[in-house]
């Protein structure tokens, strides 16, 4: 058997515990690549040890712990991660090594060939006893242990200790009586989120930990501690005494929170979303999820649309939904096609915006364009909008330049990956306006001239890309909705190509996108045609399909307004019609991350009232209209997203883009000439507000209080 070794940086942690942890640094990377693509490390990088004398198959320098994990053995521990550096404090992973007269801490312990290692010894047994009685039961896996592996007597006759709780903030609730000091939360900040705001105080007895003042954890993971704490210390503030365990309803979906795609559960109870938690996905999100994915679930029960509105003398009515389909097909057959706009929302998924750009098709109109900008964006080059290296492939780079991007904000667990890889030794540079990345970078410039500068080889960072084996360039959304953005996108391409960013095996150009929908509107051509671009006609019928940010200009003044989403947002505040839609958490929706890979979320909760899908209510309208589209349920649908894009039926999966630099430069020069760069005006990102992004977001009071902490914060600093 083989297993996964430790990560590069827990091993280099773990030097200061014994010697070689560099050589088990190198092995255990080798091996963990190896594993990951389905082949097991080369026999002469494994050793044999026998564990309770099963002969068992390492990479050589693994842990005794990895080793029993590897032959099956459940190991008990409660300050061991496998993320996370080895801190060997909570000594109850203690097992027998033959020829070793004490028990030794199996996660810090490196095994050597032909090592003869027991975990079911009475040395073992009362090793772990006396562990136990230091620590406190409770309902969480400590209690689970203790009663595994605990005595049935305590000689502890002192009087137990109070600590005092923290004040976190509003997501993370401590109750500090439980703690055991395992210190994962500690090294998870420290490590994993960088903001290195946790830590402990005193010492013995009077050991604390907290954040040294009382403050709020400002990482936008934060809420990761909460399943990192093996005792219940640390808990979720907005569900602490909501529900019980053995309630909730568990639906694997996905986050559309940003563009990453967490892996995601969602837990409910009858028809009320409880709590979200990330599901584990190596290639992805591995097991963290940003803050805003994780809490804004209380959104999805506040300023719901659950009935069709129609707009009356007194305003918006509700109306039965052959009342508002026959409102909104008479606004849409009153005008010409070219009198017609659809903009599709920031959470919708790919089968209601084919459905909808299909219907637009057959009403004539070709002005469709998806909220946030740049509608006029080639999309025939798939690898010039996606993340080519991928999410995990970010982890190989060797030197990572950030063009008008704030990872931390737009893709927080995406931005962890890029530190894990500055931690292992990247070097990183960012063009664009300063932020707190929570690691060190090089600030190579500000504005697109700086950009210019660095193409032309006049900044030494050209030099570290150019000699660098596995270069990375990461353009931000914030770039791609600028009116020079072809102009600045032509000097990115021309930096690529003279830094050799893509070459042989390796494609290190990247787009990240801080939309959920972005790169699905982009591979189904979800944008206006030729003649629309040309007319640049005013819309008389606006069709919102989940819009709530859509610029004045997108929406005249006088137009005919049918909104089409799930929450009384900005969208449904100007609407003539209202069509109530479906949440991601009602709905069998596909999505596709910014590197490309196609997800789905699954309904986890009924729909509300009178609410429908979305692709059916397009559906439907067609139908009222006499346009009917030719798709009765959602595998039609599906098929009909295949004949348009292939991988749209292969979920899961990243299809490798094809690189057409040269090409892509030739189709945007007649745009940046025609929009020249704007010197002076800062490479910025496009979020200014990462707890309120959307409609979901901004209804959630979790969210708002999220927001009220950090400009208390802000101001006390």
């Amino acid at each position: 058997m083989v297993l996964t070794g430790l990560s590069r940086r827990a091993a280099v942690s773990l030097g200061q515990l014994w010697p070689g942890a560099q050589e088990l640094s190198r092995t255990l990377s080798t091996g963990s690549a190896a594993l990951n693509q389905g082949a097991p490390p080369p026999p002469s990088d494994q050793i044999e040890v026998f564990v309770n004398e099963q002969p068992v198959k390492i990479p050589k320098n693994s842990t005794v712990l990895q080793a029993c994990d590897a032959a099956g053995i459940d190991i008990p521990r409660f300050c061991y991660h496998q993320r996370l550096s080895i801190a060997g404090n909570c000594r109850m992973c203690l097992v027998e090594v033959e020829k070793v007269p004490k028990p030794v801490a199996s996660c810090a312990m490196p095994a050597g060939p032909g090592m003869k290692i027991k975990t079911e010894t009475p040395m073992v047994k009362k090793a772990r006893e006396g562990v136990m009685e230091f620590l406190l039961g409770g309902e969480c896996d400590l209690q689970d242990q203790a009663m595994i592996f605990g005595s049935d007597r305590s000689r502890f006759v002192e009087t137990k200790r109070a600590v005092e709780d923290k004040n976190l903030g509003p997501l993370v609730k401590t109750v500090m009586n439980r703690c055991i000091h395992c210190t994962r939360c500690v090294r998870f900040a420290s490590e994993v989120a960088g903001t290195a705001e946790l830590g402990v105080t005193g010492r013995g007895r009077d050991s604390e930990i907290g954040t040294y003042v009382e403050k709020l954890m400002s990482s936008e993971l934060s809420g990761n501690v909460v399943d990192l704490c093996p005792v219940g210390a640390l808990t979720s503030k907005p569900y602490a005494f909501t529900a019980r365990s053995w309630e909730l309803k568990g639906t694997e979906s996905i986050d559309v929170s940003d563009a990453l795609g967490a892996n995601i559960r969602v837990d409910s109870r009858g028809t009320e979303v409880m709590r979200i938690l990330p599901r584990l996905n190596e290639a992805v999100n591995e097991e963290w999820l940003s803050d805003r994915g994780r809490y804004q679930y209380d959104g999805l029960k506040r300023q719901r649309l659950d009935k069709p509105m129609v707009k009356g003398p007194k305003g918006l009515q509700p109306a039965t939904w052959s009342e508002a389909l026959l409102a909104a097909a008479s606004a849409l057959s009153s005008v010409p096609g070219s009198a017609i706009k659809a903009v599709a929302g920031r959470l919708a998924d790919a089968e209601s915006m084919v459905a909808l750009m299909d219907l637009m098709r057959r009403l004539g109109a070709g002005n469709l364009v998806h909220e946030g900008g740049f509608a006029d964006m080639p999309s025939d080059v798939r690898s010039t909008y996606t993340a080519n290296t991928t999410v995990a492939g970010i982890e190989q780079a060797d030197v990572i330049l950030l063009v008008g991007t704030n990872p931390r904000w737009e893709s927080p667990v995406f931005n962890a990956r890029i530190r894990k890889t500055f931690v292992d030794g990247a070097q990183v540079g960012l063009l664009g306006a300063p932020v707190d990345l929570t690691y060190k970078y090089e600030h190579v410039g500000s504005d697109p001239a700086a950009l210019a500068a660095l193409a032309a080889g006049s900044h030494p960072f050209l030099e570290r890309l150019k000699k660098a084996a596995r270069p990375a360039v990461i353009v931000g959304p914030g770039v791609l909705r600028r009116a020079d953005r072809e102009a600045v996108l032509k000097a990115v391409h021309d930096l690529c190509g003279k830094a050799g960013v893509v070459k042989e095996g390796w494609n290190g150009f990247n787009v990240i996108h801080d939309t959920a929908s972005r790169v699905a509107a982009l591979d189904m051509g979800f944008a206006p045609s030729a003649a629309a671009r040309a007319a640049k006609q005013p819309a008389k019928v606006v069709y919102l399909l989940g819009a709530d940010d859509w610029e004045e200009a997108e929406v005249p003044a006088g137009a005919f307004v049918i909104y089409q989403g799930h929450h009384g947002d900005r969208g449904a505040s100007r609407a003539d019609v209202v069509l109530p839609g479906a949440a991601y958490t009602e709905k069998s929706g596909l999505y596709v991350n910014f590197e490309g890979r196609v997800q789905q979320t699954r309904p986890a909760v009924p729909l509300l009232g009178d609410a429908r899908e979305d692709w059916r209510i397009v559906r439907a309208l067609s139908e009222v209209l006499g346009k009917r589209l030719p798709y009765d349920d959602h595998a039609a649908v599906r098929a009909r997203l295949a004949d348009i894009a292939p991988h749209f039926a292969n979920i899961n999966a990243v299809q490798t883009p094809v690189w057409l630099n040269g090409e892509y430069i030739k189709g945007v020069e007649q745009l940046a000439k025609a929009a020249p760069v704007q010197a002076g005006v800062p490479l910025a990102s496009s979020i200014d507000n990462f707890y309120m992004t959307d409609a979901i977001s901004r209804a959630s009071r979790t969210m708002a209080k999220c927001v009220q902490a950090r400009q208390q914060a802000q101001a006390k600093a």
